[in-house]
Parts: structure tokens; C-alpha cells; sequence
């Protein structure tokens, strides 16, 4: 698919503006506080109905106005145009709108329009708790697939449910308390089972994906050879390893054996310790954790790779890539990183924003420049 046009309307700091994209690599160009990122928010919020940068809705909307407008054409594979529209509201409900007709479930959006964005702050799935993530996989698994998304709300609204019990019982295990968490823990341990499995899963196929991504921006090189290395091993030795690890200590009994080796625990903390909310997805890089000994830099490029591993098995799974959103990714990078990346730049629609120069290597279909909210070439 390929978005053709975006149009927004008091959208950050957009009055009216309008973007007619090319079908490959378009470039936006601008200096910083110009509105480079706000676009790349826009495409990702109309497939997602959220902000990659964590932002209520409330910011999304111009200052001094009460409504956002954010409309694009976007063109299936098929040939077919269809029109998405979301209207953000600074009071009363947002509305969705496909071909002018409002959307009942924002999950009734999910697939209409897909899009993957690597933004700096990307940086964090690497670096930061688990959290990250587990947010990153159950994002991935929702974007292959609608009905993961009913899986993850039924798991959080069981959670919810659940830590609201525990945070009723003070810390006192009654046979009320005990018989209402067996009934929650069925719940739980289902749901989370489910999870378990799918998160499983993705990792087993997204792990070697992410191992290529990282080799193809890395490059030879970035691991210096063993001493015993023979000649016949040396290009294998002079690459660098990545591992991708999801082994929860919980699956290796079952969740609802977990939960009841784990209830005191939970009844005396009033919330729940065990199951796929508290999760770890290890990362590496030369069989050592990435989080705690990679450079900065090598965790950036393992980021990038998780993210562009992710698209690809989207484009795979789906049968067409989403677009692809590369915000501030070339100033993150050092030059030869930036080389390859534009080197291995995937199939599909592309949308790179950068303020600096851009690198000859660029093939662009087309450059945009902003400035002030206002697309003026």
C-alpha cells in the first residue's frame, strides 16, 4: 500500500497543509521545530489512533484550536483508494471516518492503513525496562493480525480486574478473596497462555530477521576475530551476533501453576507478580546483554533493526509492506550506518525526514521541504 495524499488541519503546529507523496523514498526536509516529526505522527497516528511519542490527544491539536484534522488517500495493492479521516476533539469524542463512514471500534481501522516508524527515541527498546519491549512485540503481533489486539485488551482488562481484588483484600487472604482469584486466575492463566504462545512465536520468526537487519546496517567487521579463528571462519567471526530471546520462567510450569505458587506473594504486594505483563524479551549483541554492555551506538543499530525485522515480516505476512517511516534516523547514525541504511532500504513507501543534508546515496522519488508548519517546495 502507499499513501498518496495527506492533508492536515490544525495538527501541531499545521494550520492547513497538504502532502502528495510519491510511491518511493520521499524525503522531508526542514530544520528542527519545523514540523518533520509532527507528519510522520500523523501517518502513524490515522493507522493506529495513537502518537509513537506518547502524547495524550490533547496535544495533537493545534494551539488555539478546538478540533485536528489529519485525512489521507491511501492505495491498496488491488488498486483500491480508500479515504481515512480521524477528527480529534479537544472535547467530546474523536471520530473516525473510512470512504465517510464512521468507524464503530477504533479496531475496525486496524489494517486499513499500516505503518512502522523509527523514531530517536526508539532507542529505548534497547535501553530501557522491559516494558518497551513487551509494548514492541504486542504492537508487532496486532499489526499481523486484528484479533491479537482483543487478545491483549482482554488480557489488561483481567489484570485490571484482578489487581483490583488484591488491592481490596489489604493483604488478608480470606476464602472470599481466595475464592474470587480462582475465578480470576482461570481467566488468567488462559489469556495469558495465549500471549505466551503468540509472543513465542513471533520471537522464533522475528530473531533471525532482526540478526539479518543488524548485519546489513553493521556491516563486517564490528566484532574483532577470536585468536583461533582459521582463515575459513574469518568473515563469520568478523560479523557481529545478535540473539532475541522471550523464555519466561512462568511457561516453563504454566501460568496456573504460577499464579498458585505466587498468590501470597501477590495477596501481601496487592498486585499481581507473575504472567505476560511482567515479561522480559533479552536482547543481545556477541552473546552479551545489549541493554548493559553495548555502545550507544550498537544499540541504536539493534533498535533500527528490530524495527525494520518487524516490517518485514508484517510486508511477508501480509503481502504488502506498510509504509515506512524513518524520522531523524540519518542525524542518529554514524555515516557508515547511514550509508548502509539507505543501502537496505525496504521495498514499498518510504518517508525519510531529516534536518540535515542529504546523502547522495538517497535514490529519493521525490524532497519536500518545511518550514513553520508550511510545505514550501
Amino acid at each position: 500500500m502507499i499513501v498518496r495524499r495527506v492533508e492536515l488541519g490544525d495538527f501541531r503546529n499545521y494550520l492547513r497543509a497538504h502532502f502528495d507523496l510519491a510511491a518511493g523514498l520521499t524525503a522531508v526536509i526542514g530544520d528542527n521545530g519545523q514540523g518533520k516529526t509532527n507528519l510522520a505522527e500523523a501517518l502513524a497516528y490515522l493507522a493506529t489512533l495513537q502518537s509513537f511519542r506518547g502524547v495524550p490527544t490533547d496535544a495533537l491539536i493545534r494551539i488555539g484550536a478546538d478540533q485536528a484534522i489529519i485525512r489521507a488517500e491511501v492505495e491498496h495493492d488491488d488498486g483500491r483508494v480508500i479515504t481515512v479521516e480521524a477528527e480529534i476533539n479537544r472535547t467530546g469524542r474523536h471520530r473516525v471516518l473510512v470512504n465517510k463512514q464512521r468507524l464503530g471500534r477504533p479496531r475496525d481501522l486496524l489494517g486499513v492503513m499500516r505503518v512502522t516508524v523509527f523514531a530517536p527515541d526508539d532507542l529505548a527498546l534497547v535501553k530501557d525496562g522491559p516494558g518497551e519491549r513487551r509494548r514492541f512485540l504486542d504492537d508487532l503481533l496486532v499489526a499481523l493480525h486484528p484479533k491479537n489486539d482483543a487478545l491483549r485488551s482482554d488480557l489488561d482488562r483481567i489484570l485490571k480486574q484482578r489487581n483490583v481484588l488484591l488491592k481490596q483484600a489489604g493483604g488478608r487472604l480470606n476464602d472470599e478473596v481466595a475464592f474470587t482469584l480462582d475465578v480470576w486466575d482461570v481467566k488468567l492463566a488462559e489469556t495469558g497462555e495465549a500471549m505466551g504462545r503468540a509472543r513465542r512465536a513471533l520471537v522464533d520468526r522475528l530473531a533471525p530477521m532482526v540478526e539479518t537487519a543488524y548485519l546489513d546496517l553493521a556491516g563486517p567487521g564490528t566484532r574483532p576475530a577470536d585468536e583461533s579463528t582459521t582463515a575459513d571462519e574469518s568473515t563469520t567471526a568478523d560479523e557481529s551476533t545478535t540473539t532475541m530471546i522471550y523464555d519466561p520462567p512462568w511457561r516453563r510450569t504454566g501460568l496456573a501453576e504460577a499464579l498458585v505458587a505466587g498468590r501470597s506473594d501477590d495477596v501481601r504486594r496487592q498486585i499481581s507478580m507473575t504472567g505476560p505483563h511482567r515479561d522480559e524479551v533479552d536482547l543481545g549483541i556477541n552473546a552479551m546483554p545489549a541493554r548493559t554492555h553495548a555502545s550507544q551506538g550498537e544499540q541504536r543499530t539493534l533498535a533500527l533493526a528490530l524495527r525494520l525485522a518487524g516490517h518485514r515480516l508484517v510486508a511477508d505476512r501480509t503481502g504488502s509492506p506498510p509504509v515506512l517511516v524513518l524520522d531523524d534516523v540519518l542525524s542518529e547514525l554514524d555515516p557508515s550506518r547511514a550509508a548502509a541504511l539507505l543501502a537496505h532500504v525496504p521495498p514499498g513507501q518510504v518517508i525519510l525526514t531529516t534536518a540535515g543534508v542529504l546523502p547522495e546515496a538517497a535514490a529519493t522519488a521525490q524532497i519536500v521541504r518545511i518550514a513553520g508548519g508550511t510545505v514550501i517546495v
